[in-house]
């Protein structure tokens, strides 16, 4: 936790100055039970109401300062964790946005969103609690001891010896409870899992009819839940009890032995009662106590996950900011890979191998294969949303590292597997390639994509509203939106990673025709399982198995690779194929 402590450097004075304005209410929470002594020693016994009255008046006097001084500790407080939670979290998101696919793949989305979510709010809470609490409640139990001494020593051994009790009790079933806590933590993430599994895959459990499976399989976790929540409430239920009986046998000593010292002239009956008054302190300040180490050590468990994340530098680093100027021959490749070999994190076998490409520009190059093949990971290398371990990757003659991501990016155009939209209009999904694109960009791209003759009867055309995740959409007019979207900054390269696999065959052709009509000048690579997608291709890779087992065209591969061979006649017959 020491290490996240960089981020209230913002905020020092609110880190300061709030313990000292706690630690003055508590000062002054101990000077309360002396006056309440003299109220009774003097007012009362000598039937002074003038007294009586001023010394009200100073017990509420002091009450109303300790009450300002607390509200001034919570306001630091306030401004001091919610200041330290909002940087962490954007510190932490900027760091999470700066990783490579590789880091995002090891993590997970859901775990980086509950350590940017939960486990922030739990350092946050815990900044709140150091502030306020930390100083103050070690202080009391201290102060209300050193108070109690001042005013009797031996009537203080009662405190000296109820005092340790109290520890112990709470040492006792502290240590009982606080690993239940953490266990109660994992718990709470199988409940995330199974819900989050649940409502994303609500389809499928439908479609198999598996929603008593499912049920049941929430409500075993629910019950695991709440077997071991009720195990910790049983027994955290004992803390008050235990606690308030050793509390109440000593202020039933304090009473009996202090009775003694009141007829021997040593004490008053104010004095007893002030000890009663230090006793009930002492026992709440060292609950207070039990409840931050409960705090902090959630708080350390989220701030090692957090650091987690923090410690972890991207594998793909910017090495260049700058934009580079680029000297594009006429014999340049756009794209050329030279004996690439990527293997994933802790894979046993490299998922590309030796790969050497050229692809010039305006080219359509298809790229086909298996399941598994490589396919996606070759260009995904081209972006770089992976680096090679092995060989380069160059675009317009130039090793892709040294461009800026700026540069490089702006030069390409993806469209992801997976149809990706985002919560807005259709129009604001439009312009992520360009952000000034004009309603004409947008319309012509969509109407390249196929997807103008939705949009335009949607109500409110361009300004049709984008659920989350485009779940509004179809699959296939989500398809159609992220490949308008690509197509409307006019990248240099255009990389269609298998994005048209929800569209009906009548579809893709038209989208294939309109894509050699109007990107001309562009180079496109097309990923699909479809043969029929990219057999038209000035240029076909075959991958397998991360080699690369044939490059031509239909005709050429048709005649020398035996695995597009069997792709091609797994989905035409040996007439079609051979056309």
């Amino acid at each position: 936790m020491f290490r996240l402590a960089r981020f209230l450097k913002a905020y020092k004075k609110q880190v300061i100055l709030g313990p000292i304005f706690k630690l003055t209410e508590a000062i002054f929470e101990l000077i309360v039970p002396l006056v309440m002594a003299n109220i009774i020693d003097v007012g009362i016994y000598h039937r002074d109401e003038s007294h009586v009255l001023w010394m009200g008046a100073l017990m509420i006097g002091l009450g109303v300062v300790g009450l300002a001084c607390a509200l001034i500790c919570q306001y630091f407080a306030s401004i001091a964790s919610q200041g330290f939670g909002t940087t962490l979290r954007n510190r932490l998101f900027s760091h999470i946005n700066s990783f490579s696919h590789a880091e995002i793949d090891r993590f997970g989305t859901p775990s980086l969103i509950t350590r940017l979510t939960n486990d922030v709010n739990q350092l946050q809470y815990a900044v709140a609690m150091l502030i306020r609490l930390v100083v103050r409640a070690p202080f009391l139990a201290i102060g209300a001891m050193v108070m109690a001494i001042s005013i009797d020593a031996k009537l203080a051994i009662i405190l000296l010896i109820a005092m340790p009790l109290i520890v112990l009790a709470l040492y006792v079933i502290m240590s009982r409870t606080v690993p239940l806590y953490r266990v109660i933590q994992k718990k709470l993430d199988k409940i995330s899992l199974v819900s989050r599994e649940n409502l994303a895959g609500v389809r499928v459990i439908r479609a198999f009819s598996k929603q008593e499976t499912e049920k049941r399989r929430f409500r075993d976790a629910s019950e695991d839940l709440a077997r071991t929540s009720i195990r910790v409430g049983k027994i955290s239920a004992l803390l008050n009890p235990v606690t308030f009986v050793i509390m109440n046998l000593g202020i039933v000593a304090i009473v009996w032995f202090g009775g003694y010292r009141v007829q021997e002239g040593g004490m008053t009956q104010g004095e007893i009662i002030a000890f009663v008054n230090y006793m009930t302190q002492i026992l709440l300040a060292l609950i207070v106590v039990a409840n931050l180490v409960i705090t902090f050590t959630k708080a350390a468990a989220s701030a090692v996950r957090v650091n987690e994340v923090l410690d972890t530098q991207p594998s793909v680093k910017e090495e260049n900011s700058e934009e580079i100027s680029v000297d594009i021959g006429p014999d340049t490749p756009k794209i050329q890979f030279e004996g690439v070999t990527f293997r994933y994190e802790q894979a046993e076998e490299a998922s590309l191998e030796g790969i050497s490409l050229r692809i010039m520009p305006g080219q359509t190059v298809g790229i086909i294969g298996g399941t598994g093949s490589g396919k996606s990971t070759l260009v995904n290398l081209i972006p770089r949303l992976y680096d090679t371990q092995q060989g380069k990757v160059l675009v317009d003659g130039v090793d892709v590292k040294q461009y800026s991501f700026q540069q490089l990016r702006h030069k390409i155009g993806v469209v992801p597997q997976r149809a990706v939209l985002f919560a807005g209009t259709i129009a604001e999904n439009m312009r992520w390639g360009k952000r000034d694109a004009t309603e004409e960009e947008i319309k012509r791209a969509l109407v390249i994509a196929q997807a103008w003759d939705f949009v335009e009867k949607l109500p409110g055309g361009l300004q049709a509203p984008v659920t989350q995740e485009g779940k509004n959409f179809s699959g296939g007019q989500r398809q159609r939106l992220t490949i308008a979207r690509a197509l409307v900054g006019r990248p240099d390269i255009l990389i269609l990673d298998d994005s048209s696999s929800a569209l009906d065959f009548a579809t893709d052709a038209a989208l294939r025709r309109a894509l050699r009509k109007e990107t001309q000048g562009m180079t496109v690579l097309i990923v699909s399982q479809r043969a029929s997608t990219i057999r038209d291709a000035d240029q076909i890779v075959v991958l397998d198995d991360g080699q690369a087992v044939g490059i031509g065209t239909h005709q050429q591969l048709m005649e020398s690779c035996e695995v597009y061979q069997e792709i091609c006649l797994s989905q035409f017959s040996a007439e079609e194929a051979a056309r």
